[in-house]
């Protein structure tokens, strides 16, 4: 078994289809349209049972409010305990079967997304306004993570192995069992990868889930639990449902029979999880709770490169992403100078209606995004200086979407409040330094840890941030992601201090661990 990256877009590119890439999509925008109405009603599912609930909500897209995507069930507090408690029983039989079965029944799924990857991707565009690339990305990376943690699970046998002491009359092993039913509460910003990552990681080492997607993108998130069904998850085995976060995580949180969580979103939200879990019972919390990530630019560094990386760090899916970068801190000879490029390559971003081919920029994802950018935008100009940016857009058909400009500050002092907290805006502070050491301190300052860059050409240089970085996922020199982009099986994504509760990455030889326990047996003849 071999795994490889999907990489879709990339493999259309350089094989001069390019153009082919983008008529598929075209297609299915196009079928798309015809097929949104405000008569859509998308349901909870449990037991693999559809279930149209009596109360909903009305869901728009973020590219243009006039379109509704239709409207979503909300699941009662009576159906939350129905879907642990079948959770509960499936687990039995679902934790027993044969791993590679259970593999079997994955890839299955993997073959339906595949050959649906232009419709999937074209309604996660409406759904979180990505543009096409991002989009196509975001499915790619879902497939990605299925077929990753089926690889792990195959190379390390089902994670059962033979201890190192032997004895003829004896045989020693180290077996990891599945904990039963897991909570997964899945963000917006890759309401197909994210979501299914997590899905995957319970469900190929055993564990049966109960899935809540982000309220903001439920659909992509419906359409991947009907795939999974239709490829053969036992009833029970997967329950989708949709509502509150706050209600529905705290239902989840507060029932004994929910084995562990797995959370991705705020730091603040990720903390009262643990904290009220803690009440209940002891149990894993798997939480990705966030970034204010760092980018340290040398007087040694390769501007271009540290231009383009900084641009698409912090500014691709408008800095919506838990690794965008928020920070930089350049050195002071070449600050100008890099400002001067970097500003230049943001003016020439396109920002419009992600559906559009040239699309580099699209929508927030709400209105309450949409405030929280004028709010801080207009911090940002009485506490530093704005060099670019800080205004919303409603020209033409943008009026009717949640557009911002991005957004570059410079002369922040440290102890801002636009320098602590993570934004999940597209706003990049610029700041300079004299003493590497010192940027090294400021980089590390925050009470986040998840990812950071550095671009330089002195080695002394790269090995000092290497070994001091306080940074779950580092990069050096990266032109195509300051601080984003980790692939799948090549950077696994996971970060210290309070951006995460386990220090061991998704897409990484570790993570699959954490959703099972050890138990040693002994076995004599």
């Amino acid at each position: 078994m071999k795994f490889v990256n999907e990489q879709t877009y990339e493999n259309f590119f350089h094989t001069n289809r390019e153009s082919e890439f983008h008529k598929k999509f075209e297609i299915e925008i196009s079928s798309l349209k015809k097929q949104l109405s405000d008569e859509n009603i998308y349901p909870i599912m449990i037991e693999n049972k559809k279930i149209f609930s009596k109360t909903k909500f009305k869901h728009v897209s973020p590219i243009d409010k006039r379109i509704i995507l239709g409207y979503i069930s909300i699941a009662s507090d009576k159906e939350i305990k129905k879907a642990v408690k079948s959770s509960d029983i499936a687990f039995k039989k679902w934790a027993l079967l044969d791993y590679m079965k259970r593999i079997a029944i994955l890839k299955k799924a993997v073959i339906e997304i595949r050959n649906r990857k232009f419709e999937l991707s074209a309604l996660l565009t409406f759904e979180n306004g990505k543009n096409r690339y991002e989009a196509m990305a975001d499915i790619d990376e879902a497939i990605d993570f299925i077929n990753y943690y089926c690889f792990e699970m195959e190379f390390n046998n089902g994670f059962v192995s033979n201890n190192y002491v032997k004895n003829e009359k004896e045989q020693y092993l180290s077996v990891m069992k599945p904990y039963g039913v897991w909570g997964i509460i899945s963000p917006f910003n890759f309401p197909a990868a994210i979501f299914v990552g997590m899905t995957t990681g319970a469900l190929v080492t055993g564990n049966t889930v109960i899935v809540k997607p982000a309220s903001n993108t439920p659909i992509i998130g419906y359409k991947i639990i009907e795939i999974l069904v239709k490829a053969g998850i036992p009833p029970g085995v997967l329950n989708f449902v949709t509502g509150s976060g706050k209600s529905i995580g705290k239902l989840l949180v507060g029932n004994r029979s929910v084995a562990g969580i797995l959370f991705t979103g705020s730091k603040e939200i990720g903390s009262q999880i643990v904290r009220d879990s803690s009440k209940i019972t002891l149990r894993p919390i798997i939480a990705e709770l966030g970034g204010k990530n760092p980018v340290i630019v040398t007087g040694t560094a390769n501007l271009d490169k540290a231009v383009n990386g900084v641009t698409k760090a912090a500014f691709s899916y408008s800095g919506q992403k838990c690794s965008a970068c928020s920070r930089v801190y350049v050195h002071k000879k070449v600050k100008n100078e890099f400002l001067t490029k970097l500003i230049k390559n943001v003016e020439n971003l396109n920002i419009s209606n992600p559906v559009n081919e040239e699309s580099d920029i699209g929508p927030l994802i709400n209105k309450d995004a949409y405030q929280k950018y004028k709010q801080f935008t207009k911090i940002a100009s009485k506490k530093g200086k704005i060099l670019f940016g800080g205004s919303i857009i409603q020209d033409g058909e943008l009026e009717y979407g949640y557009y911002v400009e991005p957004t570059i500050v410079t002369n922040i002092s440290e102890k801002s409040s636009l320098a602590k907290k993570e934004l999940f805006l597209p706003l990049v502070i610029v700041n300079e330094y004299k003493n590497f050491e010192n940027a090294i301190k400021m980089a590390n300052r925050s009470e986040f840890g998840l990812t950071a860059g550095i671009y330089s050409n002195d080695q002394r240089e790269i090995d000092f941030f290497l070994q001091h970085i306080e940074s779950g996922v580092v990069y050096v020199n990266r032109a195509k992601g300051a601080t984003t982009g980790a692939m799948v099986g090549q950077q696994s994504f996971g970060g210290w201090k309070n951006s995460g509760t386990s220090g061991k990455g998704t897409g990484g030889k570790y993570y699959l661990s954490q959703f099972m326990r050890e138990q040693s047996q002994t076995i004599l003849s």
